[in-house]
Order: structure tokens, then C-alpha cells, then sequence
């Protein structure tokens, strides 16, 4: 078959170098452009892994503003494609985009659909307190992750599992979904009948993140920052900051676990530092009480918790948290 692969990050990575390495020919890559300098700050430029690998295989790579312009209908056209294959690309197709290959196209999303629709669904998952998530491989409709759906896989979220290591784990069962779908569209001459239609009544979404999503409110429980702090690693992360009196100082709080072992005092406020040693900073929360393992003061590398308090004073009795909440 011959497929045209449209992806940008790393989470389609494993399933583009399996197409590669497959009986198909991969006629070349729609990844997104590189952003102007003036919306990175002048920094570098993203990384985009896709683009790396499809420049390695000598492949050619096209990197349109708009996947929806007639001008770039008429290149999709020639290239006489039997199937695109989308996985973390970033546009959402329209009807005459998924109409410039034989069979339109096929999508590989990072959740079970039609919960968790959207941009962010890996995140949000864990957020949520979901125990299980997974993988599914639609087949492409305009409307945003709603196609029929081809392959489906499931997999247990790990209780400790961030979401830097659930995506590397869910990507990797991505592509024996994403084979199995070509296959059975192959069996099946590609009839858009072909697949499940997804029950509306069950659909959630997974909107994008954002920065203020960072923001740690620590008179939610330690249950739920347990989560947030996994949730939202490695961006946005998740921070607080310590109400030192030389004015404060924000942390982003990169390891955490709940002090199942530590009894929370009725009377100490979200925030409050229990104890702070070489084990981790033990803070109260609206229930509960959370265990700051590793952690990043501003400008500084990840440090664990013992390397923090040798050359920061945080004692029992401080207060984390922003102004507002103190």
C-alpha cells in the first residue's frame, strides 16, 4: 500500500519507523512547520522528531501552514496515495484533505474513544484518576477524533506511571494497532463503512494544556496533586512556591508521592510543611499529605529532596504555596 505519513512529535515515531520497515511504501512525511521566531521567543527551534527520521530514510518531507489549502490538495493529489496515516500531527483534516488518498485516512489516538477526545488525552487520563487507558486507530472523519473506529488496545496505568512514561508505553502499542487497522482496510477494499461508530453519549474531552494549569492548589487533596503532578510532567509541570522571607521562591515539583505514613495535624493548613529531610518534604494538603521527592528550584537543575535542603533552609512550620492562598 502506499501511505503518506502526517505526524510532527514523538509519540509517532514508533509507528513511522515501523512503516518503514514494513512491506508498505511510505511516499513521505506532512509534519507541522517550524514556528517564527517571534512566537519561540528567538529561542531554537523544536525539535521535531518526525522530520529527523523521514531525512534519515531519504524521504521527502513537506511542512504546510495549512493542510487545508486547495494549493496543497493538488500536491496531496499527486502523490497518488492509497492511505495517510495521521498520529500526532496537529491540524485536523477536512473532508476535501482526506479525500486526496484512495482510502482517506487513518488516525492513531492515545486514549480509548471516544472518551478523552482532543489534544491532551494522555494527560488528562491520569489527571482524571483513570486506571486504564489505551490506544485507538479510527478511520478519519472532519469532526476531531470522532471516525469509526478500526483497532482499539488497553493497557493498566501504572499508579506511580507520569505522563513522559505512559506516552512511550502507549506509542509502542500504537503500532501493531495502526498495522492491524491497515490490514483490515486492505481486507476490506477500504470501506469508510468498516469499524465501530463511536457512541457519542460517552464521549469526554482532553482540551489543551495550559500554563496556568501549572499552579498548585494545595487545599485539593494529596490523592488529586498526586495525580496533577504525573498528570502535567514535563509541561506544564506543576509549581508552588515557598513563602521564604526573603521573598518567595517558586519550585516545580517534579517527583511526588502521598505520605500514606504521616499523620496530617487537624489544625495545620494547606501548605504547611510537616518535615523536611533526606526521605522528602512532607506538606499538608486539603487531605491528606504529600511527599515532595524531587524538585526544581527556579533557574536551577532537578534536585532530589536531600540535595534541595543542603542549600536550601526549608523547615517544618513554612509555608508553600502562592500569596493568594497564604
Amino acid at each position: 500500500m502506499r501511505i503518506l505519513m502526517m505526524g510532527t512529535g514523538p509519540f509517532a515515531v514508533p509507528t513511522f519507523r515501523a512503516l518503514l520497515a514494513s512491506e508498505h511504501q511510505v511516499l513521505g512525511l506532512v509534519t507541522r512547520p517550524v514556528p517564527p521566531p517571534s512566537s519561540r521567543n528567538r529561542g531554537p527551534s523544536p525539535p521535531n522528531p518526525m522530520r529527523e527520521v523521514a531525512e534519515a530514510a531519504n524521504l521527502r518531507v513537506e511542512a504546510p501552514d495549512s493542510i487545508n489549502e486547495p494549493d496543497v490538495h493538488r500536491w496531496l493529489t499527486d502523490w497518488q496515495a492509497d492511505l495517510h496515516v495521521v498520529c500526532d500531527y496537529g491540524q485536523i483534516l477536512s473532508t476535501a484533505a482526506l479525500q486526496t488518498a484512495r482510502w482517506g485516512g487513518i488516525n492513531l489516538h492515545a486514549s480509548l474513544l471516544p472518551r478523552y477526545r482532543g489534544a491532551a488525552p494522555i494527560n488528562w487520563a491520569i489527571y482524571r484518576g483513570e486506571t486504564e487507558t489505551g490506544v485507538s486507530v479510527i478511520h478519519m472523519t472532519p469532526r476531531l477524533d470522532a471516525g469509526p473506529c478500526l483497532v482499539q488496545r488497553t493497557t493498566p496505568i501504572g499508579a506511580e506511571e507520569d505522563a513522559v512514561e505512559l506516552e512511550h508505553r502507549l506509542s509502542e502499542i500504537g503500532v501493531d494497532a495502526v498495522l492491524e487497522a491497515i490490514q483490515l482496510l486492505e481486507a476490506h477494499g477500504g470501506s469508510v463503512s468498516m469499524g465501530i461508530v463511536q457512541d457519542e453519549q460517552l464521549r469526554t474531552s482532553a482540551r489543551r494544556l495550559r500554563k496556568q494549569d501549572a499552579q498548585v492548589d494545595w487545599s485539593r487533596s494529596a490523592e488529586q496533586l498526586h495525580r496533577q503532578v504525573r498528570a502535567f510532567k514535563p509541561w506544564p509541570g506543576s509549581f508552588t512556591e515557598w513563602q521564604r522571607a526573603k521573598g518567595p521562591l517558586r519550585l516545580l515539583l517534579d517527583q511526588v508521592r502521598i505520605a500514606a505514613d504521616v499523620d496530617r495535624p487537624a489544625t495545620a493548613p494547606p501548605g504547611e510543611v510537616l518535615s523536611a529531610d533526606a526521605t522528602g518534604i512532607v506538606v499538608v494538603c486539603g487531605v491528606g499529605a504529600l511527599r515532595i521527592e524531587r524538585l526544581q528550584p527556579a533557574g536551577k537543575n532537578v534536585l532530589t529532596a536531600e540535595q534541595f535542603l543542603r542549600g536550601y533552609p526549608l523547615q517544618a512550620g513554612e509555608r508553600l504555596g502562592t500569596n493568594m492562598e497564604c
